[in-house]
């Protein structure tokens, strides 16, 4: 089909063809823009965290009173843990990966760095290696002597008496390869402040807590350090998967026979905890999925409005033509090609455009660049719309008979 009566006609229709253009553009624009956005969240919410996520259950406890020993208070509370059945491990933890709360601190390479190397989520607990589930890649775990009661490091530490403390960590892989490209990470000191900490063990992941940033989310080490019970500290207790609620409920009466005063703040499974961090990314992708859907459908019914003015403004055009010998297939071509040389256009224009939002939403939301991938991916979409949005109002241009036509000439 020549392109020259289609474009002769598209020219005395400038401002409503352009408008066609300009709507195409823009949703092409968002439409690239949002699918990239939520593959980036989905991607985000397969995040690994590097523990044993389906045999692990979180409790915490709020005292009523304060502890006249919190340490002996918690080492009591995790005995008795251990005795529940079906408890294969249980620790005294900080933080949790993906957790509500969490602790970190900026790691240097020199004492007299005046900025960090990296910022780290830190981990205070014994035995959490075993009880997480980690993956112990080189060296060893923190043995149990090595691990003091949190106010005995702060008092060496503000009396400047580092003989009493065991300087040593474990960290993450992902870790290790930011601190020493391509090298060799154990016997390496770290630094803490003016605090030399020597690395003793390498773990393949473990998440932070506040892993919002997937290119550090693995940024995690292991210090020597027993908080003892408080608010803050979360038991956590490794089990069967099959057993997790039972486990559960079981070590919640335990410890509340252990002491009816107290109050359980929170009680779940892993899973949960998983679920609740990763919530907003959800909301975030089912309210892109709805935007994308609504502009599509907006596109869409422009394309049918449009198309449908015309025929009926070219009715005596369409007749005309079929009268000199177009068939039915040749009308369909011709509203159908002239389609998609306006979609054509937008989808053009439309890439410029969501190159632009992008770039936008790198400088001010950190997003990552949009991958080239993403742009036929909207152009194909935009192309079917438009084609099927147009079939109908074709088909009814097809379907003017000649006789009728030439009556009205």
């Amino acid at each position: 089909m020549e392109l020259r009566p289609i474009l002769s006609t598209l020219r005395r229709h400038k401002t409503t063809a352009w408008l066609l253009i300009l709507e195409i553009a823009l949703t092409c624009a968002i439409v690239c823009n949002a699918v990239f956005m939520i593959n980036h969240r989905l991607q985000h919410m397969q995040m690994s965290t590097g523990i044993d996520e389906h045999a692990l259950v979180q409790i915490q406890v709020a005292e009523v009173a304060p502890l006249p020993d919190i340490y002996a208070r918690a080492r009591e509370d995790l005995a008795v843990i251990r005795q529940v059945p079906g408890v294969q491990a249980a620790t005294l933890v900080n933080q949790v990966p993906l957790g509500a709360s969490s602790s970190n601190a900026n790691i240097m390479l020199e004492p007299t760095q005046r900025q960090p190397t990296l910022n780290a989520g830190t981990y205070f607990g014994v035995d959490l290696g075993p009880t997480m589930g980690l993956r112990l890649l080189a060296g060893r775990y923190l043995r149990p002597e090595e691990v003091l009661d949190s106010d005995v490091v702060l008092k060496a530490l503000a009396d400047g008496d580092t003989k009493v403390i065991a300087p040593v960590t474990v960290i993450t892989q992902a870790m290790a390869q930011r601190l020493w490209p391509g090298g060799e990470a154990l016997g390496k000191m770290v630094y803490l402040g003016p605090i030399g900490v020597r690395v003793v063990g390498v773990i393949e992941q473990l998440a932070r807590a506040n892993a919002y940033d997937d290119a550090t989310a693995q940024y995690s080490m292991i210090l020597p350090m027993f908080m003892g019970a408080g608010k803050d500290q979360s038991y956590l207790i490794r089990t069967h998967p099959q057993d997790r609620h039972a486990v559960l409920k079981a070590a919640v009466a335990a410890l509340k026979k252990a002491d009816p005063r107290r109050v359980v703040t929170t009680q779940r499974t892993y899973d949960e905890v998983r679920e609740k961090f990763f919530e907003n990314d959800r909301s975030m992708a089912g309210i892109l999925v709805g935007a994308i859907a609504a502009l599509l459908i907006v596109t869409a019914l422009g394309i049918v409005g449009l198309a449908s003015f015309w025929v009926a403004q070219r009715r005596r055009t369409i007749g005309v033509r079929r009268a000199l010998g177009a068939t039915r297939r040749n009308i369909l071509v011709y509203f159908q090609t002239e389609n998609f040389l306006l979609a054509t256009i937008g989808i053009a224009l439309g890439m410029v455009l969501a190159y632009g939002i992008n770039l936008f939403l790198m400088m001010h939301y950190e997003l990552p660049r949009l991958p080239a991938v993403y742009f036929p991916v909207g152009a194909i979409a935009l192309w079917l719309i438009g084609q099927v949005a147009v079939l109908g109002p074709a088909l009814r241009a097809a379907a003017v008979p000649p006789v009728v036509a030439t009556r009205s000439v």
